[in-house]
């Protein structure tokens, strides 16, 4: 698996548009296949709506970007945060009304989509940003829309990548997701065999979907307690909190009152949460 490694700076720095521009510029792109991933390219193959509007974050080179427009899709975006690929892909596709490459945080991003196709962009977020993932991603589709592409089915001792496992998975996008498939790929490049995930998730419209920051978790124990309290809650269909503790994603039927949220947590009054609006 040595192939997907970037790191040639350390990667306790933030994964920042400087870390990924260093990438590029040293070229340890190890996780750039040259080509569009088999699984995606598969997946490509299934769609009959050549005008569907589809976002890939994170492009890099973005070959699936490639791979859709010679097929015939006609309304694709693409964005990244390092400037390197995006010249290069705004100079490759200059002349093609049917893309537009955008370079900037796709946390910052507004749009309104039928599919989101991830390859290799949540594991390059560091873990604790894995809330503010199905957050955005819940935002960004459609009422029908679908998230799919590939996850790793392994962990790293460090990263990025960043690894994980279908039961994590599971649990971080129950209930604002409908899971139409999440299995083994049965396709993936060699050196990934048996340690991807294909993955194709419909956008849940009937719920709520909102990201808190918040303050006073100190340990796991804390952390378990909170969901607990915070899952009985009428209403409350899914609560998960980022491994750093600082964030809290909660699924539910309908608006929760911040007020409401912060008297079930006021049994130790150095917890504190606050809404973060899109």
């Amino acid at each position: 698996m040595e192939d997907i490694k970037c790191c040639v700076v350390s990667c306790d720095k933030p994964l920042d548009a400087s870390y990924w521009e260093s990438q590029y510029e040293a070229k340890t792109t190890g996780w750039d296949l040259g080509k569009v991933s088999p699984p995606i390219q598969t997946y490509v193959d299934t769609i009959a709506d050549k005008n569907c509007s589809i976002l890939i974050p994170g492009c890099g080179n973005s070959y699936e970007a490639e791979y859709l427009l010679e097929q015939g899709f006609t309304n694709l975006t693409v964005i990244d945060i390092a400037a390197t690929p995006v010249a290069v892909l705004k100079e490759k596709f200059k002349n093609n009304p049917n893309i537009q490459i955008i370079l900037g945080d796709f946390f910052e991003h507004k749009g309104n989509y039928d599919l989101v196709l991830e390859q290799t962009f949540f594991c390059a977020l560091p873990p604790t940003m894995r809330q503010k993932y199905v957050w955005k991603m819940h935002q960004l589709l459609a009422d029908e829309g679908i998230l799919a592409g590939l996850l790793f089915n392994r962990m790293f001792e460090s990263g990025p990548p960043f690894g994980g496992s279908k039961e994590e998975y599971e649990l971080l996008f129950t209930a604002a997701f409908d899971f139409l498939k999440m299995d083994v790929s049965e396709n993936s490049i060699a050196p990934r065999a048996n340690s991807e995930l294909f993955f194709e998730l419909k956008k849940n419209n009937q719920v709520v979907v909102n990201l808190y920051e918040f303050e006073g978790i100190t340990c796991n124990g804390c952390m378990e307690t909170i969901t607990k309290k915070l899952t009985k809650i009428d209403g409350v269909l899914n609560v998960s909190i980022s491994s750093n503790f600082a964030e809290l994603l909660i699924v539910s039927k309908n608006e929760i009152a911040i007020e409401v949220l912060q008297d079930v947590i006021s049994y130790d009054e150095k917890y504190k949460i606050k809404k973060i609006n899109p």
